[in-house]
């Protein structure tokens, strides 16, 4: 009697992935089930490895979902899944800012941060690493980005609103939100030709292998799943952040800011990594730059109608000093990346640039330092557009593309 043979080695890479990202939820479903009592450092640990395992594999099932559902239907959903983990923390914080305000300033930061770091180490890492493995230089994107385009430059100009009044409020929902629908609209009726014939990566192509029945019962499983594990971890991470830097003496703000979005982060940069890896540099990008918009519209947007729910009337999410300044620098970062995106490709300088700018932030910390950042990339992105006539160009191509995308032409 024969065995059989052995897993192929790149099965079983994908395979260990996959039981990798459910072994680190467990310790803490375990715990929350249990209800063991633990410290609040080992409560933020164990929840934070709750989300960042059910981020996994929320990334890998909508990836395995779009070959079974139609175009316009995977789009959505991957527009709203890419902020599912980042958006249960910042909700968390929203909700709790009805009764607490000072919760509200932990939106923000969990919000402002996320943000920044998808820009500032998520793009230019993408073209680090194009670099390394294939010596580009640059990294193109598709004439469909311009719709991202577009969507991120209006929703970046109209942060700005927040910030002079003072705090978010319904109206900035309904702006936002309007942008996210308009975005994913323009997505739907695009995606048909532009994701044409693409293969899955990472163990979303374990999956992918799986006959039609299972791969929909394997997809249902770890989305519901994942979406559980993220319930039942999202309040106690956050809870726990505040307490442990409260304990430690340790800015909660920052920890909060800085040390909950790597959590929810870590999966979006991992498949954008995978991808360049595989010679997919522009899909890759891509994917870093359509989390972004669904951040800076979907996610932001509905923090007040979050707050608003929870109270149980129209509410506002305020601004104290810091937290409207955090948002001034993050519209500021967005608009600079955005113009440095307009003519559809990011280089080699360019990366550097922006990482730069986001490594040296943290050495020059405060008021000072916040101001002197936002104005310094607000000036730089006016200054190229100055100058630069394709970037002029670039960005009138990109709201042309976004129309058209949107009326189905």
């Amino acid at each position: 009697m024969s065995l059989p043979a052995p897993p192929r080695p790149a099965t079983a890479r994908l395979a260990a992935s996959l039981v990798a990202a459910i072994a680190i939820m467990v310790p803490w479903v375990a715990c929350r089930l249990l209800g063991v009592a633990l410290p609040n450092g080992i409560v933020a640990l164990l929840a934070g490895l709750g989300i960042l395992g059910a981020a996994f594999l929320l990334s890998w099932a909508v990836e395995v979902a779009e070959l079974d559902v139609p175009p316009a239907v995977a789009v959505s959903l991957l527009a709203l899944v890419a902020v599912l983990p980042e958006y249960a923390v910042d909700a968390t914080f929203a909700w709790k800012a009805a009764s607490e305000p000072a919760q509200a300033g932990y939106a923000i930061a969990n919000m402002t941060g996320g943000n920044r770091l998808l820009l500032g180490i998520g793009w230019s890492t993408l073209v680090f690493l194009a670099w390394a493995r294939f010596r580009d230089r640059e990294i193109r994107l598709p004439a469909s980005a311009g719709l991202d385009v577009a969507v991120l430059f209006a929703a970046s100009l109209y942060a700005l609103v927040p910030v002079a009044r003072g705090h978010l409020s319904l109206f900035d929902t309904a702006v936002m939100v309007s942008m996210y629908v308009f975005y994913v609209v323009g997505a739907a009726r695009g995606s048909s030709s532009d994701h044409e014939g693409e293969e899955l990566v990472g163990p979303a192509a374990l999956l992918g292998r799986l006959r039609p029945a299972g791969r929909r019962v394997a997809v249902l499983a770890l989305f519901f799943g994942a979406a559980g594990v993220i319930a039942l971890s999202a309040e106690p991470f956050a809870d726990s952040l505040v307490h442990t830097g409260l304990q430690l003496g340790i800015d909660e703000f920052l920890l909060v800011q800085w040390v909950a979005p790597l959590a929810s982060e870590a999966p979006e940069f991992v498949v954008a990594w995978l991808l360049v890896l595989r010679a997919r540099q522009s899909r890759g990008m891509m994917t870093l730059v359509s989390s972004k918009v669904n951040q800076w519209t979907l996610l932001v947007g509905t923090l007040p109608l979050v707050t608003s729910i929870a109270a149980k009337s129209p509410s506002i999410l305020p601004f104290d000093t810091r937290q409207r300044e955090e948002v001034l620098l993050t519209a500021a970062q967005s608009i600079f990346g955005v113009v440095l995106l307009s003519d559809l490709r990011i280089t080699r300088a360019q990366a550097v640039l922006l990482a730069s700018l986001f490594v040296v932030q943290f050495a020059v910390p405060g008021t000072t330092g916040r101001f002197f950042f936002a104005l310094a990339y607000l000036g730089a992105a006016l200054v190229i557009l100055l100058v630069r006539p394709t970037a002029r160009q670039g960005l009138a191509r990109s709201f042309h593309v976004a129309w058209q995308a949107v009326r189905g032409g």
